[in-house]
């Protein structure tokens, strides 16, 4: 069963144009895989756009070019058209020793908010956004239509432990987030919310 969490999908055309040597065009393309791209430095990955079936591959693919990355900056991530995925490319983040940042006038959602909490450190510019709701499968059942302790909740608790949670926060969190807003909606959470639930780190 593949689950869904996103809100908004954005399409982009990357265009590469043609340089002047073979090796400057090798370097183009390794700085830019799907919704990452490596920034002057080497050491940060600016990340916009949903998570894909793609994502992990193209994040281990930059990653292998550039292995000094300490940093991800998110501008956008409205979510993960494949679950699946988007919990393993979040815990090699979180197995790197990767901080993630949102940037300022950036957001997260649904999907986007577990791969930002994948971070070691997590830290935010100004006016973010960080939505919430409950996930959906291709079949239109909802997380809430399963009782707690079902085994299709269990992929994103034990995610959540994974990178350091408790079991009891873990928990806490996720049944919060699929009671926050149905699949059709989202909770933007509250400075309170945000606090209690240990989004940031800083």
């Amino acid at each position: 069963m593949k689950l869904h969490k996103y809100i908004v999908v954005f399409f982009t055309m990357v265009v590469v144009l043609p340089s002047c040597s073979k090796d400057d065009n090798t370097s183009t393309i390794s700085r830019n895989q799907g919704i990452f791209t490596v920034l002057a430095g080497d050491t940060t990955i600016e990340m916009n756009g949903v998570i894909g079936s793609t994502s992990l591959n193209d994040f281990n693919a930059v990653y292998a070019a550039f292995p000094n990355i300490k940093r991800i900056e998110i501008k956008q991530c409205d979510g993960s058209m494949d679950d699946e995925t988007n919990l393993k490319l979040s815990a090699r983040v979180h197995q790197l020793g990767i901080h993630t940042h949102l940037n300022t006038n950036g957001g997260i959602a649904s999907g986007g908010v577990d791969f930002f909490l994948a971070g070691i450190q997590r830290t935010r510019g100004t006016n973010v956004t960080v939505g919430v709701h409950s996930w959906a499968t291709g079949n239109n059942q909802t997380a809430t239509d399963f009782p707690v302790g079902h085994a299709n909740h269990l992929p994103y608790i034990n995610y959540y432990v994974s990178i350091g949670f408790t079991q009891k926060q873990a928990e806490d969190f996720y049944y919060f987030t699929i009671n926050a807003a149905p699949a059709n909606s989202i909770h933007n959470m509250t400075e309170a919310e945000l606090s209690t639930y240990n989004i940031f780190t800083q």
